[in-house]
């Protein structure tokens, strides 16, 4: 399976859709030769976890399409057609975190897609991809669980056109990457930032750029995850991490050992606390 379209050379990973061959659900029989054929390729994007290029699993393929199918039911049995979706990537429990990544999926005729965005393996940038749920869960989690937050239909029908087209919204995507950009700046976007940053153009159609959607998100209440890492934890990142920077945060904060980033977390709880979602659900 080829998960990416390619590293990002200007808006490639925007052009064309990312799917998984066939429905996902469809007969045992084509989800375990897809499950030997995908054990044999090496991931080279990701997001919301460490990197590290591992070649996959059969027991891997199978638990990430086993959720994947479980979610898919789930999402078809909400009426739904847009939802925020999550994985536990990586374990963040020591910062009071469950998950660490967040994509925007939507069903069109041929089933659930997720728009997200993804480093390049342990490089400095990132792009924006299209794939099916199937392959949102063949990460390696932490977790084998999902994370739903059903949008309240008026933001769905925001959503749902600009998701099936996301080059109207190339603008809020930069390349630069880094695992902590600080929310309120455009020198870097992490992935979750960039899913926040989208939702806001969609509520506004005056947001046709990253500050005007940082500008929204504010006066709409959103409020980034204060993380709290010592200066040796910086330090170190930073010297042996190309997709983790600092500089992009204010000295105030930074020098006290205050980092504030976009999580999953705090964009879900942001979505229900302002009337924009319902509930979330999970997915085992």
């Amino acid at each position: 399976m080829s998960r990416v379209f390619g590293a990002d050379r200007g808006l490639h990973g925007w052009l064309s859709p990312k799917r998984l061959t066939g429905h996902l659900v469809r007969t045992m029989a084509w989800l375990t030769g897809t499950m030997i054929a995908l054990a044999m390729v090496c991931n080279s994007a990701h997001a919301g976890r460490p990197c590290q290029p591992t070649r996959l699993t059969v027991s891997t393929v199978q638990q990430g399409l086993a959720l994947a199918e479980r979610t898919v039911r789930r999402l078809d049995a909400s009426g739904a057609k847009v939802v925020v979706l999550a994985r536990a990537g990586q374990d963040l429990r020591e910062h009071g975190l469950r998950y660490s990544h967040l994509g925007l999926a939507y069903k069109d005729a041929d089933g659930w897609r997720v728009l997200h965005k993804l480093n390049d393996c342990g490089s400095d940038h990132a792009a924006i991809y299209r794939q099916g749920v199937g392959d949102f869960f063949l990460d390696s989690p932490y977790e084998y669980v999902a994370g739903v937050v059903v949008p309240e239909l008026a933001v769905q029908e925001r959503l749902w056109p600009l998701l099936k087209d996301g080059r109207n919204r190339a603008s809020l995507h930069t390349r630069a990457y880094s695992m902590v950009a600080y929310p309120w700046a455009k020198r870097y976007q992490q992935s979750n930032q960039w899913a926040v940053e989208f939702i806001a153009s969609a509520m506004d159609p005056g947001v046709s750029d990253r500050q005007a959607a940082q500008r929204w998100l504010r006066s709409a209440g959103y409020e980034p995850t204060e993380l709290h890492l010592s200066p040796l934890t910086r330090l170190g990142a930073r010297m042996t991490m190309a997709n983790v920077s600092f500089d992009d945060h204010p000295s105030g904060l930074r020098f006290t050992n205050r980092i504030r980033t976009v999580t999953v977390d705090s964009v879900f709880a942001w979505l229900q606390r302002s009337g924009l979602a319902h509930e979330e659900w999970v997915v085992h």
